[in-house]
């Protein structure tokens, strides 16, 4: 139990800090948002700020006593509706502006609509909607925002934070918005319904994590994992040989990894996945014709280890570092499975050859910023990694060979 005193003193050093962070912003309205003088950087620190103060422990008044909550409320306000306030504001304040934060700012803005304070909610909330108007009128749809939302989304709840209320509120709002634009709302109903139903799945996944009942877990599990819904319409395609809805994507998915295991020769992943599916045909879907190709295949899969001579593989670890690679390999380490009787050598000539201009490390450790933040490209290869055998956790990681 924290002492009251210590709380006390924490809010009023928090006070100042709230005065200083205000400060800034009408500095930044004044100085450094028209034209030629907006400083995306500098905005940017601010909006990541503010909410790093506004999600801080020491803020969550819930968690005190309700005499507690009430000796805090009279003397120092809710803070977090103060600054919540302000980052709402400088938001509307930037104009054109507002698509260079997009998707960047929409997870620290969840993470802030988030908390549960209902005023709060509702200043914050219509911020998406913004967002999602600001990227339609860009680029005709807001996909950058739907996927950054539904990924920040899954982490947030994980984690703890969201309630039934808040996706009540969130629904009610964005559709309250949405009345207002009649050539977006089509689109971001389709969206509430998409990030409501997600967010049904999660509260209820979360909410059984503790219950005693294996079989309620069970069941949760498969009703977020394994959903007889109707996959979007991006994911979904006219005709019986493809998936329409998302059992049957996952288990297309699911068909195309097997086959790559299989090829691979790592049957034990192969198998890992069948028992997956077999245990779908069996319990959830009663399809015993499915059943039985997939025991089949377990069967050969299983046949194939005990006959079939494999060398075993080495595995490289390899580190893109420098702004000069993209995005999706940038400042990133993977791990790659070697072919069979691959030399060290040969993989890093292959290596090399996809990236003639980048600089091959010798060190083995990893680079500092002043690296990862240069135009160049440098390429860290450790070879081959240790400990990464058929029963090492590190296999869970990103296997992939070199073509």
């Amino acid at each position: 139990m924290v002492p009251e005193g210590r709380v006390l003193t924490v809010l009023l050093v928090r006070q100042v800090f709230l005065r200083a962070i205000n400060k800034f912003a009408e500095t930044m309205n004044q100085k450094f948002l028209e034209n030629t003088n907006f400083e995306f950087q500098l905005w940017n620190n601010y909006f990541h700020l503010a909410v790093a103060f506004i999600t801080q422990d020491s803020l969550q008044l819930e968690q005190f006593s309700h005499a507690k909550y009430n000796k805090i409320l009279n003397k120092y306000g809710d803070m977090r509706r103060l600054i919540g306030f302000s980052i709402r504001d400088m938001w509307y304040k930037l104009g054109q502006n507002k698509i260079c934060f997009i998707p960047g700012m929409v997870g620290p803005i969840l993470e802030m609509t988030l908390i549960p304070e209902a005023e709060l909610r509702k200043a914050t909330i219509p911020i998406f909607f913004d967002m999602m108007l600001c990227e339609y009128q860009r680029s005709g749809d807001f996909k950058k925002f739907e996927n950054e939302i539904i990924l920040k989304l899954d982490h947030e709840v994980e984690g703890g934070r969201g309630d039934e209320q808040y996706m009540q509120l969130l629904e009610s709002i964005l559709m309250e918005c949405a009345a207002e634009h009649p050539t977006i709302s089509k689109s971001v109903e389709s969206f509430v319904n998409l990030v409501k139903g997600l967010l049904e799945k999660l509260l209820d996944y979360r909410g059984v994590m503790t219950d005693e009942s294996k079989d309620n877990r069970m069941s949760c599990t498969v009703n977020l994992l394994w959903s007889d819904e109707q996959c979007a319409s991006q994911v979904m395609q006219t005709g019986q040989q493809h998936p329409q809805t998302h059992r049957q994507l996952k288990e297309t998915l699911y068909d195309i990894i097997i086959g790559y295991f299989d090829k691979g020769k790592m049957w034990e992943e192969a198998i890992s996945l069948c028992k997956e599916l077999a245990e779908q045909y069996e319990m959830e879907i009663f399809d015993y014709e499915l059943l039985s190709q997939n025991l089949i295949q377990q069967a050969k899969f299983y046949e194939n280890i005990m006959k079939i001579l494999r060398p075993k593989p080495d595995y490289f670890a390899v580190g893109y570092y420098g702004q000069g690679f993209p995005s999706f390999l940038r400042n990133k380490v993977f791990i790659y499975r070697g072919k069979e009787y691959e030399r060290r050598e040969d993989f890093q000539m292959q290596l090399m050859s996809q990236f003639p201009n980048a600089e091959k490390m010798n060190t083995t450790s990893a680079p500092g910023d002043d690296v990862k933040n240069a135009p160049g490209q440098c390429i860290l290869n450790k070879c081959p990694c240790q400990g990464l055998g058929m029963g090492s956790p590190a296999r869970n990681s990103i296997h992939r060979a070199l073509s």
